[in-house]
Formats: C-alpha cells, sequence, structure tokens
C-alpha cells in the first residue's frame, strides 16, 4: 500500500505557528524577486493551517452558514525581497482577542542554509474578524476563542494600523 505525503501545516512552538515556504518561479517577477502581493497569499496560506492545528474547522462552519474569519485591517511592511528558491519562514503571532476578532502579526524571515531564523524580509499586523454570511460581524464561536487563547502571545509587536472597537 503506497502512503501519499500530506502538506505540511506547520508547526505551534508555544505562542508562535511556524510555516516554511519555497520561493519558487511562478512567485517571482522577471528579475527573479517574489512579488509583493506573494507575500499575503504565503499569509492567508500560514493563518489557515493555524485553525487547522487548533481544530477550527473554517469550512464547516461557512457550510452551516455561521460564518467566516475575514481581514478587516492590513499593514505592511517590505523589508528585503526574498529570492528565487530561498525558503521562508512564516511566523503567525496571535496578539489580541475580542469576541469578534483577534489581531496578529506576521513575520516573513529568509531561513540560512542551517535552517535558522535569518533577516525580516515583511511583516504585517492584521485584523481578522469573525463575519455573518450577510458579511455583518458576529461572536466568533466559544470554542474557537478558547483555541486561540492557548496560543495567545504578548510578546509581539503591537500593530501601527488604527485601533479599532470590533
Amino acid at each position: 500500500m503506497t502512503i501519499f505525503p500530506q502538506p505540511s501545516g506547520g508547526r505551534i512552538d508555544g505562542a508562535r505557528h511556524l510555516f516554511a515556504v519555497r520561493a519558487y518561479y511562478e512567485d517571482t517577477d522577471l528579475s527573479g524577486v517574489v512579488y509583493h502581493a506573494n507575500y499575503l497569499r504565503w499569509f492567508e496560506r500560514a493563518r489557515s493551517d493555524l485553525l487547522r492545528l487548533l481544530d477550527i474547522d473554517q469550512r464547516a462552519a461557512v457550510e452551516a452558514g455561521e460564518g467566516a474569519y475575514a481581514v478587516a485591517d492590513l499593514a505592511i511592511r517590505y523589508f528585503r525581497p526574498a529570492r528565487l528558491d530561498d525558503n521562508v519562514l512564516i511566523v503567525t503571532q496571535c496578539t489580541q482577542m475580542r469576541a469578534a476578532s483577534c489581531r496578529m502579526h506576521q513575520r516573513a524571515l529568509r531561513l540560512t542554509g542551517a535552517g535558522a531564523e535569518g533577516e525580516v524580509l515583511t511583516e504585517a499586523s492584521l485584523r481578522i474578524g469573525f463575519v455573518a454570511p450577510d458579511g455583518q460581524p458576529r461572536r466568533q464561536p466559544k470554542a474557537w476563542r478558547e483555541a486561540f487563547e492557548t496560543f495567545l502571545s504578548s510578546d509581539a509587536p503591537e500593530s501601527e494600523s488604527p485601533e479599532s472597537s470590533v
């Protein structure tokens, strides 16, 4: 019997989710530099896999008509470019929980040849809101808030974006 590989969901390391990606040709522009929007895709993949590791089933919530998470606010800063074939580590931290939203901080780090964390390439601060199917804010399911609270970090940088009351 053949056992097929499963995609990596990364791993939770204390109050951080670690998710590795590689910069492929399709991620780059003509000069071999990762196109700026691809960091957003990598960050989204990391957050999606974090939810899976926390046993948060967004698909079931959507299919049941409960709602889903949506990015409500995002501030991103680029420091250095990732390049073709770079190994990049996406580090995600949850910095604040509220009834209908949470704040997160994500960084993209170039990994060194030894697999150690290297320089910061990009970082983003964002607010993720739980929204009903009609797009209105809704309280997150209690089990989801509890899962996030086990992952809550107090050492991530605060968001530079305007504060919100959601």
